[in-house]
């Protein structure tokens, strides 16, 4: 009797103990994609229940209010309808919740602890060290057509002297000068490479991001080069620069904007495209999905569906010549199609699911998704290095790197050198697969054969 009381009272003193109180702030980090990003919850008891607030304090983002939060029997639930958020984890013995985010159909493991969060620092042996060999140098410089200032740095082999230089151009998606991605820096590494070699680097942030100014959300990838061609007006101004010498360097999105740069103005020596492209960004996206849709496993059946509703969707988008009907085509268009989209669940509202997707069509988008660069290409005169990984899944090379032969054939340009190199993937690193789940467990952020690739190449022209 006495030891059935004392298991009696041992069990209502740990019902006690553990029905903790779940209001407050609750942090965790969230391993998506290869990215580390912070998720800040902040849970306040209501006379209806619970109520909450979410921040992504990596992306910005502060106080976006949830559609639900719930607690009961030990499990916290917090969502949030219009971005198909779901969080879900329990409060287990030590105050801990341990639970699983969703996104979008993506579910990623995610603990919450009342304690603060830092990032786990990863392994990036290619990343320079301080003191570097060379000067380098915190410059600002403006847009004077927008009228705002950018930010970055500047890196030439010596303090004194007279230097080629390359601007660096980033790809799609606001990034800092170092092209930050994925725990990489490949703009670091790249710009390290090239000063050691000789070949001076101005690379900066996009507008809007990190010390720039600018308001990156509105900008399309034509006003991108407008930021670019700002970087060799303030290179001209310097000394230390040889004007003659000055060439532009664009990754992905960047080699789009690198042809729009040397064709609008003459003092451009020479180009290197990082996996641009020469077919429409529709044309790109669709070849994306699929090859990122076959490594995920995704059925084939399902990858067709995908295909085609969204080959729809561009089509409209490209034949559109009336931006006040486009939304109403696009909205009847989905209306017609949400059935047959795979990703979307069952019990969805029709209108929040047009909702979403319209929300995805932002005026770059829109943009990106009509623009052919192959006629700019043909439009360049200056030497063009054109390089891509036959590992890319973001821009296949053997679609792309044909594409901008013909281009510049086509405007009669005989100074350039293509080059698919064997292995690598869309940031230029030695994978397996070249899916973008690979990119941040690798710890090369760069291939030594792609850097010395770049470097020889502009050494040897301009001789």
């Amino acid at each position: 009797m006495k030891r059935n009381l004392l298991i009696s009272l041992f069990l209502i003193s740990a019902i006690v103990v553990f029905s903790q109180d779940i209001t407050g702030e609750w942090n965790g980090l969230l391993k998506a994609g290869g990215m580390q990003l912070r998720v800040v919850f902040h849970i306040t008891k209501t006379v209806a229940g619970y109520s909450a607030t979410m921040d992504s304090p990596d992306q910005g983002a502060k106080d976006i209010p949830m559609s639900k939060a719930t607690f009961e029997n030990q499990v916290l639930t917090v969502e949030l309808d219009m971005a198909k958020i779901n969080y879900t984890g329990t409060l287990d013995m030590d105050g801990d919740v341990k639970g699983t985010f969703t996104q979008g159909g993506q579910a990623f493991s995610l603990n919450l602890t009342h304690k603060s969060i830092e990032k786990i620092e990863l392994k990036r042996p290619q990343n320079p060290v301080k003191p570097y060999p060379y000067y380098s140098e915190e410059v600002t410089f403006d847009n004077k057509k927008e009228n705002f200032t950018l930010a970055g740095t500047l890196s030439l082999p010596k303090k004194e002297g007279k230097f080629p230089v390359v601007v660096l151009t980033t790809g799609s998606g606001p990034q800092n000068r170092d092209e930050e991605l994925m725990g990489h820096k490949p703009f670091l590494v790249l710009s390290d490479y090239l000063t050691r070699n000789g070949i001076g680097v101005l690379r900066f942030d996009d507008r809007g991001t990190g010390a720039s100014k600018g308001d990156f959300a509105k900008a399309l990838t034509s006003d991108f080069a407008t930021d670019v061609s700002a970087a060799v007006d303030y290179l001209k101004t310097r000394k230390d620069i040889d004007v003659k010498k000055i060439g532009v360097v664009g990754h992905s999105e960047g080699g789009v904007v690198a042809p729009m740069v040397a064709v609008n103005r003459k003092d451009i020596r020479f180009i290197v495209l990082m996996a641009g492209t020469a077919v429409s960004g529709g044309d790109i996206l669709l070849l994306q999905q699929d090859l990122i849709g076959r490594a995920a496993g995704v059925k084939e059946e399902d990858l067709k569906q995908t295909t085609n509703i969204y080959r729809g969707i561009f089509d409209i988008i490209t034949k559109s010549t009336n931006d006040s009907t486009l939304k109403t085509k696009l909205s009847d268009y989905i209306k017609l199609n949400i059935k047959e989209m795979p990703d979307v669940p069952k019990d969805a509202k029709e209108d929040n699911i047009v909702e979403q997707q319209l929300a995805r069509l932002t005026p770059w988008m829109l943009n990106f998704v009509k623009y052919n660069p192959a006629p700019m290409l043909e439009k360049v005169k200056c030497p063009v290095l054109a390089i891509n990984g036959s590992k890319d899944m973001q821009v296949p090379s053997n679609v792309n790197l044909p594409a901008i032969e013909n281009a510049l054939k086509k405007g009669g340009n005989k100074k350039y050198t293509i080059k698919e190199l064997p292995g690598l993937n869309h940031l230029f690193q030695e994978c397996t697969t070249g899916a973008p789940g690979e990119y941040s467990q690798i710890e090369q952020t760069m291939s030594p054969v792609a850097l010395e690739t770049m470097a020889n190449w502009i050494k040897q022209t301009l001789k």
